[in-house]
């Protein structure tokens, strides 16, 4: 079993990788411009495929994020055949598409400790 789980995850790297170059240079729905593969997470059998983006702009655009999401699943086909081909896989997996969250809000954070670190250095100066 210890061998199946190092097998998903180096199946998991190789599909992000074969991914990413299949939606930024194979797809021409301009629904996917400027998207990004960010993470996926590959059941243990490899039958399923949870893949995580972001968008290059219009991430805080909730329309953008579905429309990204509609084109991606509109491809699913392609994106399958063409994954199962170059990752040399025995099945071609089900590919299911979420929007990644998790960038934003750490995005977000560092924008909000930046401020801090002004707003500071902006009541030390007029005190010295």
């Amino acid at each position: 079993m210890p061998g199946e789980l190092k097998r998903a995850t180096r199946v998991a790297e190789r599909v992000k990788e074969e991914l990413a170059v299949l939606v930024s240079q194979e797809l021409r729905d301009p629904r996917v411009d400027g998207v990004i593969v960010s993470g996926v997470r590959v059941s243990d059998d490899l039958r399923s495929v949870r893949v995580r983006f972001r968008l290059l702009e219009g991430g805080d655009d909730v329309g953008r994020r579905k429309a990204a999401k509609d084109g991606l699943t509109r491809a699913s086909g392609l994106l399958r055949r063409e994954l199962t081909a170059r990752a040399q896989l025995r099945f071609a997996p089900e590919l299911s598409f979420f929007y990644d969250e998790g960038q934003e809000a750490r995005d977000r954070v560092d924008e909000l400790l930046e401020e801090v670190k002004r707003e500071e250095k902006s009541r030390e100066k007029p005190g010295s």
